[in-house]
């Protein structure tokens, strides 16, 4: 019912929709149908001056008519198209009674065209039939012939067809458009989440790289208030100057990162253990990591290590690193108790263990963290389904 009642996409019948070429072909065929039967009437000599009068002016208030109709179906006003109609059958009836039936068959089959290519068919097909039946009722029998209904009928089948090819044009152009949409959507997302990722990533080096400066900082300054010697606050001020140049390192190392260029885990996590007195342990076959996946290892371990020795003074560390069979990775940091106060516990969180949650989970992967044989052990674990291609470790 819905069908019957709606207009055609506007798109379909609209002169804005169709190519220069296409419009141009449509109005020379048009005028040259309707120039070829007023001379074929008007030429043939058998009709008197006035019939010739009637007749152009039948044909004039036929094309006004129907153009008028035109204008109203684009508009969508279907009380005047449908007058307009009328007015068109009105003048193929008086053409065909007054010699010109070729101009009348002619009237006959724009209103099947126009109607069902441009009437909601609930109404173009009722004025299509009435006004055949009053034309085949009405003309005279040279011209009430079979074969001119089924002409004006052919016609109105054709109308459907454009139809049914304008609303494929429309429903194309309207798939084209929301294809548009959800690709302007999804290359949207990806650019939050690649600023996000940059904004993490950023975050997550500035955070270890001043956490690690606070604790030396905040260790000389304790030195101070205790009245240590001059070489230990020095040592601490060398150590913070240290913290300071290995975080415009990572810095940099980050921001080549974000351009796909990494050293590889396995050298990170070495050079990291070193600086920290910690105790490195590879498992499995070494193997490149993707980029997310080896970030999510280095800043774990980073941050891990620091917490070690701000909560942890003087405890051993032990770093495992396991590559699984599956492609995932695993890497896990266990420190004993601590053999000195933990003068700087309340120094800064840095990063934190929230932050390395986070990270996991937004690899698949989960992270594991809590107190274990008097110290504190934690866990990172990555699923292999999530490791890309491209190698970042």
């Amino acid at each position: 019912m819905e069908q019957a009642t709606d207009w055609p996409p506007r798109g379909g019948s609209e002169r804005v929709d169709q190519i220069a070429l296409r419009r141009r072909l449509g109005n020379a065929a048009r005028t040259i149908g309707l120039g070829a039967a007023v001379w074929s009437v008007f030429a043939n000599g058998r009709l008197t001056t006035t019939q010739m009068a009637v007749l152009s002016a039948v044909t004039a208030v036929g094309v006004v008519a129907f153009l008028a109709f035109v204008r109203f179906a684009r508009a969508r006003r279907l009380t005047a198209s449908l007058a307009c109609l009328v007015v068109v059958a009105v003048q193929a009836c008086f053409a065909a009674l007054d010699g010109g039936g070729l101009i009348g068959v002619l009237f006959m089959c724009g209103i099947a065209l126009g109607a069902l290519q441009r009437l909601p068919l609930a109404a173009a097909v009722p004025v299509l039939v009435l006004s055949l039946s009053a034309f085949m009722a009405i003309a005279p029998p040279g011209v009430a012939h079979w074969s001119n209904a089924v002409t004006v009928l052919g016609l109105g089948v054709l109308g459907y067809v454009l139809r049914l090819d304008a609303a494929a044009r429309a429903n194309t152009r309207a798939l084209l458009e929301q294809e548009r949409a959800a690709h302007a959507a999804r290359a949207e997302t990806a650019a939050l989440a690649e600023r996000a990722r940059i904004a993490r990533e950023m975050h997550d080096v500035l955070a270890h790289s001043l956490s690690a400066q606070l604790v030396h900082l905040e260790a000389a300054r304790l030195l101070l208030d205790g009245g240590a010697p001059r070489e230990q606050l020095r040592e601490r001020i060398v150590a913070a100057r240290k913290m300071a140049q290995d975080g415009l390192a990572e810095t940099r190392q980050a921001l080549s990162a974000l351009r796909g260029e990494f050293t590889p885990v396995g050298e990170f996590l070495q050079e990291l253990a070193k600086e920290e007195d910690a105790v490195l342990e590879v498992e499995g076959v070494p193997r490149p990591l993707a980029a997310e996946a080896g970030l999510a290892v280095r800043r774990t371990a980073q941050e891990a290590l620091t917490n070690v020795r701000k909560h942890a003074p003087g405890a051993s560390a032990r770093v495992r690193l396991a590559y699984a069979e599956d492609g995932g990775v695993q890497l896990e940091v266990v420190n004993g108790p601590g053999r000195r106060p933990a003068e700087l516990g309340d120094s800064g969180s840095g990063y934190g263990l929230l932050g390395m949650r986070e990270r996991a989970e937004l690899l698949g992967g989960e992270l594991e963290a809590g107190p274990r044989e008097g110290g504190f052990r934690v866990l990172l674990t990555l699923p292999g389904e999530r490791q890309g291609p491209s190698a970042a470790g």
